[in-house]
This record gives structure tokens, C-alpha cells and sequence, in this order.
């Protein structure tokens, strides 16, 4: 019976580390997550406006960073994303441009999810199978 039990703890404790690990793991810098959306932006047909001077560089700054934000502007909505972390620069785009953005976003997500458990999968595999070597049976009484 006990050694039933660790079979089933360790790798119980085992994958709930994982997923601690993986966890603090994926925290992305600022850096990274403009890195990540900015070509979501472009292929959703956002437009990329560069700063060319200290007045455009200051209200950049004001800007809330990295988050697509909007404004109503003549009965219809403007989507923009300020990056002064990356490329120093603002994304604007209409509302077609961002539902297309929302729909790549959410593509990725659905990737991204599939690739995390695919892995989580592969090494709880990996794990069962060492343990399963690790563990002698039950002991064999002569």
C-alpha cells in the first residue's frame, strides 16, 4: 500500500511544481510583450506612427503603455497601443483592424494553451515512466 502512495504523490507533487515553475516562468518584461503584440497589431492592419519629436515623445510617455486602448471619434471607434518601450512609437487602428487583432490574439492563445498542455503531457509521461522504474512492486514473499 505505501509504495502506492508515493507512486501517486510524487508525481502529483511533481506536476503541481511544474506548474509553479512554470508559472513564475512566464512572466514577460515589457519588452517582451511589445515584442509579442506588435506584429499582431501589423497583421491585423494597425498602423505604426513613430515619434519624431519631444512634444509626440512626451504625450507617448502620458500614454497608457502596452494596452490597446480606445476613443469614439466621429460615430466610430479608433483603437491605439503606445509603446515607449520598444519601438517608441504608437499603433492606430479602426475597428476592423482590431476584431481582426482580437482574432489573432485569441488564435494564439489557443496555440499557445495547446503547446503547454502538449508539453505538461509529454513530461507527466516522462515522469510516470521514471517513477514506474524508480519504484520497485509490491515485494515478492517466497
Amino acid at each position: 500500500m505505501r509504495s502506492i502512495f508515493r507512486r501517486l504523490t510524487f508525481p502529483c507533487f511533481s506536476a503541481f511544481a511544474l506548474v509553479v515553475a512554470l508559472g513564475c516562468a512566464t512572466q514577460e518584461t515589457p519588452m517582451q510583450r511589445a515584442q509579442r503584440i506588435e506584429p499582431m497589431l501589423s497583421a491585423a492592419g494597425f498602423h505604426m506612427q513613430p515619434t519624431s519629436n519631444a512634444a509626440q515623445q512626451a504625450t507617448l510617455q502620458g500614454m497608457t503603455p502596452l494596452k490597446v486602448r480606445f476613443y469614439p471619434y466621429n460615430g466610430k471607434m479608433h483603437y491605439w497601443f503606445a509603446d515607449p518601450v520598444y519601438c517608441d512609437c504608437l499603433f492606430v487602428g479602426n475597428e476592423a483592424a482590431y476584431q481582426r487583432y482580437e482574432q489573432i490574439r485569441l488564435q494564439q492563445q489557443d496555440i499557445h494553451a495547446q503547446e503547454e498542455s502538449a508539453q505538461m503531457n509529454e513530461e507527466a509521461a516522462q515522469q510516470e515512466q521514471m517513477n514506474f522504474m524508480m519504484w520497485p512492486g509490491e515485494p515478492f514473499l517466497y
